[in-house]
This record gives C-alpha cells, sequence and structure tokens, in this order.
C-alpha cells in the first residue's frame, strides 16, 4: 500500500486519517497474465494503481487486426477515464501483459473520497493530467520513422520493459511484422557484439 500512498503523495497532501479511509476502502486485486482489466463494449468500473507488471491498451482495426496502442509499467494509474467517468462503454481493451498486482478503487469509493477529502478532486485532477500527457507520448511510435527507428527508441525509453513484452506485442506496438521485428532485434544484437558490447 505504500507505493500507491508515495505515488499520491506526488500530487498533493493527505493526512495519516485520510490514508486510513482509502486504505480502508480500497482492495488488492491480481489479473493474470493475459487476463483483461477491462473490455471494449464494457463501461469500465475500477480504477487501478499497479503495483507490479505490465498491461497494455489494445483495440481491433477494420480489419479485424489487433493493435497495441501502449504499454502501462508498475507504479502507474490505469483506466479508461472519460469512458469511467460518463460510464459510457470502452472501445479499447486493456490486458495483462504479465501478472499484474493493482490496488484497486472503485467508483463510488471515487465518489465517497470525493466528498471527504477536501483536496481529493484536485490530486485526481492531477492524475489525470499526467495520464493523459503520458498517454500521448506512449502511443505507437510516427510511422514516418522506420522499424529500426522505432525499436530503438522504444528500447531507449523503456529499457526495462523490453525482455517482459512477448514479440507479438511489441511487434503490433511497433506497427511492424514479428519476423521483422525478430530480424531488427538480430541484426541490432549482432552489431553491438562486433561493437565490443556483451
Amino acid at each position: 500500500m505504500e507505493e500507491l500512498f508515495n505515488f499520491l503523495l506526488q500530487f498533493g497532501q493527505l493526512n495519516q486519517q485520510q490514508m486510513e479511509l482509502i486504505r480502508d476502502h480500497v482492495f488488492e486485486k491480481t489479473i493474470k497474465k493475459e487476463d483483461y482489466f477491462s473490455q471494449a463494449g464494457r463501461v469500465p468500473r475500477e480504477i487501478g494503481f499497479m503495483r507490479s507488471g505490465i498491461m497494455r491498451v489494445c483495440y481491433f482495426n477494420n480489419k479485424g487486426e489487433e493493435i497495441t496502442k501502449y504499454f502501462m509499467e508498475e507504479r502507474n494509474m490505469i483506466v479508461d477515464i472519460f469512458n469511467f467517468e460518463a460510464k459510457t462503454a470502452s472501445t479499447e481493451y486493456v490486458q495483462a501483459v504479465t501478472d499484474c498486482e493493482m490496488i484497486i478503487f472503485t467508483y463510488d469509493v471515487l465518489q465517497m473520497l470525493s466528498a471527504t477529502i477536501v483536496d481529493w478532486d484536485r490530486i485526481l485532477g492531477k492524475i489525470r493530467e499526467r495520464a493523459l500527457l503520458s498517454k500521448v507520448n506512449r502511443i505507437s511510435p510516427m510511422v514516418s520513422e522506420d522499424a529500426t527507428t522505432r525499436y530503438t527508441m522504444f528500447m531507449e525509453k523503456y529499457p526495462g520493459m523490453v525482455n517482459r513484452i512477448p514479440l507479438s506485442y511489441l511487434a503490433s506496438y511497433l506497427g511492424i511484422t514479428q519476423s521483422s521485428l525478430s530480424r531488427i532485434r538480430k541484426q541490432l544484437s549482432g552489431s553491438n557484439s562486433r561493437a565490443g558490447y556483451p
């Protein structure tokens, strides 16, 4: 639970009593690898703080192909905020890439916290702002970049994620085939070893 409070305190002040109130009303949940946290066609009912693991946001295009929009790792809030607040059906899926440990806020709990904790709406507003900015930065890189550049940019930006994500998901995110991604990885590891890297 400490990870959650460390996260929340980046956005505003909470006293001991308020933290206890939050602690008493949230619950922990494990989402197994490949299970869904939320699904397209359903109204999202929960906001999750990720204690550990990686999730991906994906959708199906008009050809029926599954497209990965972005990945989220631990110490982030995950929710389809627009549909959550409007109580409308989501158009995207949120799926666990690895086993994920979550701390869950339900809609009713958030309403109660909003009515009880003076600063709560401001804290949530700041989290929402950061999440939107983060979402824009995480969305699949520009197709104008070549595939190798897209992959190296991803490795530089998210070094801790590369070896935890299945190749099929990463290829979908980068907008290339899995075989192209395998070829790029081989080429890069070959050039690294020639350059004297381990």
